[in-house]
Order: C-alpha cells, then structure tokens, then sequence
C-alpha cells in the first residue's frame, strides 16, 4: 500500500496532501542544482591531481629559486581578500534574484565582476613578474607545477567573468524567469567552489611554498 492510499485509508487529510506532495519527479531546479554539484566534483579531481603534483614536485628547484625567494606574501593575502569578499557579494546577488529586485541583483554582480578582475590583475601582474626574472614555467618542475596549478584557477575565474556578464545581460533583458533563476543558481555555486579552491591554493601553494 502506498503512502498516499494508507493516508486516505486513515482519513486524515493532511497527511494526504503530505504523501501527495512528494510524488513525481524532482523540480528541474533541484535537479539542475545535483547535476552541477556532479560537474563541480569532477573539477575538485581536476585540481586534486594538480594539487599532488604540485607536492610532489615543490623542492625540484633544479637549482633555481624556490617560493620562499619568488613569493610575495603581502599581494597574495589582498589578492585572496578580493576573491574572498567578491564571494560575499555573489552571495548577496543570489539574495536579490530570490526576491527579484534587479537593482540589487546588477550592484552585486557588478561589485562581483570588479573584485575577481581585481584578483586576476593582480595575479596576472605576478605572473609577468615571476617570468621577468627568469622564473616561468619551464625553469623547474616546481614552477611548471606552480603555473600549472594557479594558472588552471585563474582560467576558471576568467571563464566565471564571462558567465558573470552574461547572467547580467539576461536578467536586465528577461528578469528573473525560472530558467534564469536556474543559471543563476549554478554560477553561485561555481563561484563559491573557486573560493574554496583558492583558499587551499593560498595554504598549500603560498603558505607552505614560501616556508619550504
């Protein structure tokens, strides 16, 4: 006997409409939201890999500098400050599409945008200043690992920009239709798991690189 019959069968309702409710297919917002989760878990492997690589390969130097003579600590903790804090406006976007008010939603964004592009300069600057000074990726292993690891995050921020823009122009021309609301949805969450991959980038790349 199903939930719904036994719920009828009792008399009862509530418990009805209760064991009604939960029949059918899940809502395509939930089951885009799993799909994307699935997506975002086949890139932790990605960066996983990287990531054991980059520990494996940290002191082949091959006699050149390591981190402790190429990082500079100071920009990468303001760097990390803006992705961190552009994190938090994502967040107050998602906010303002739940309610619908646009304003809101375009000033989050918008503040969004500025703060990843203001850690992509920043990390774009270090990058010419490492490959300036004889330090690129074909140096030593341990700088082939480094570009490798950070650059790969730096091209999904990047791809997150463009995704940023988009999700602005189309809520400015359709507003906040529920296929929108969908996509606005998984570019939160693609921007939430890049924060969380770059604070472990900033303690294992940074922090352990420069005390090594």
């Amino acid at each position: 006997m199903t939930d719904a019959t036994m719920a009828y069968a009792d008399g009862d309702p509530h418990h009805l409409r209760s064991a009604v409710a939960h029949v059918g297919p899940a809502s395509k917002r939930i089951v885009t939201g799993y799909g994307f989760w699935i997506f975002i878990l086949s890139d932790m492997v990605m960066f996983s890999a990287f990531f054991a690589t980059y520990a494996v390969l940290l002191g082949q130097t091959a006699g050149g500098p390591g981190g402790r003579e190429l990082f500079d600590l100071r920009n990468v903790a303001i760097e990390t400050g803006f992705l961190l804090a552009s994190s938090f406006t994502c967040g107050l976007a998602t906010i303002a599409a739940g309610v619908r008010s646009k304003i809101w939603f375009q000033i989050a964004m918008a503040v969004t945008c500025v703060f990843g592009l203001a850690f992509l300069t920043i990390e774009g600057r270090e990058f010419a200043s490492l490959v300036a000074r004889g330090a690129g990726p074909t140096r030593s292993a341990f700088l082939s690992a480094f570009f490798t690891l950070v650059g790969c995050h730096g091209m999904h921020v990047s791809a997150g920009e463009l995704w940023l823009l988009t999700m602005m122009a189309q809520v400015f021309a359709k507003g906040f239709r529920a296929d929108i609301q969908r996509r606005i949805l998984c570019f939160a969450l693609f921007w939430h798991a890049l924060d969380i991959i770059w604070v472990a980038v900033f303690s294992v790349v940074y922090l352990l690189g420069s005390a090594i």
